[in-house]
């Protein structure tokens, strides 16, 4: 299936999402994946099982949490006051908000997107809410990320590398943002396979699921060193979704992967 095809039903997936809430989607925890519960406890729920801490989450705007990804990486991630932060697939700008906090007033938290109503829902929740710290472009993760080289301290991101094709690109363009010291790192959370899928076998809505997308856990450690990351190491792993849910006996894990550039 050619890429454009993915991304235009990415967008239309997740624009949907922005719009009416994460009613549809299964790109979430599947302990409460089509459940019976109400869409705001959905969301609040989804998001504590991955790793989210209520607290936390009742201190950020209600309307940023969409109860989507796979893990917190926040929680890895050990953000210090003035740090320069980037979040790669920010969304409504649930660890942004997060992250923003974090940081504090002399640092900086931007987020990225590549749909237009995320990226709207984002930039109206900050203004409400009289965020400064943060910022939210318009970009493609795989392409280029719309970051100056050389300039940010910590990359961030939640169950959206799989969503890309070109992963390996994705990560060369998280080296090249990122700064060339020890402190610089990126800790994202992200699902593998023990199976992936030939080309012909994917299928949009699944990609979109970011379930056909995902690489082994071989290949993707491969694709961030080949980008150019020497110490890779991973923080995290959970099971995601066990054999049953497919034909093939492929299973989807969870895992949080920190990278250092040097």
């Amino acid at each position: 299936m050619q890429k454009e095809i993915l991304k235009e039903k990415i967008k239309e997936n997740y624009g949907k999402i922005a719009l009416k809430g994460n009613l549809d989607s299964c790109c979430g925890p599947q302990e409460v994946c089509c459940s019976e519960t109400d869409t705001v406890s959905k969301e609040y729920i989804s998001s504590s099982i991955i790793g989210y801490n209520e607290k936390e989450l009742r201190s950020i705007p209600e309307e940023s949490i969409l109860g989507l990804g796979c893990g917190a990486p926040l929680n890895f991630a050990d953000l210090k006051r003035g740090e320069t932060v980037v979040d790669l697939g920010s969304g409504a700008g649930i660890d942004v908000f997060l992250a923003s906090k974090l940081v504090a007033n002399k640092g900086k938290v931007i987020g990225i997107d590549m749909t237009d109503e995320m990226l709207e829902k984002a930039w109206k929740t900050s203004i409400a809410n009289n965020y400064r710290n943060v910022e939210f472009r318009k970009g493609d993760i795989e392409e280029r990320i719309p970051v100056d080289t050389n300039s940010v301290d910590v990359v961030i991101s939640n169950c959206v590398i799989n969503l890309t094709d070109n992963k390996k690109n994705t990560f060369k363009e998280i080296y090249r943002i990122l700064k060339k010291d020890k402190r610089a790192r990126m800790v994202i959370s992200d699902l593998i396979t023990t199976k992936e899928i030939s080309k012909d076998e994917i299928n949009a809505n699944t990609w979109c699921s970011c379930i056909d997308g995902a690489l082994t856990k071989e290949n993707y450690i491969k694709s961030i060193r080949d980008a150019g990351f020497q110490n890779i190491e991973i923080l995290y792993e959970k099971n995601y979704m066990d054999e049953s849910h497919f034909n093939d006996g492929r299973k989807i894990v969870s895992i949080v992967v920190k990278a250092i550039p040097n």
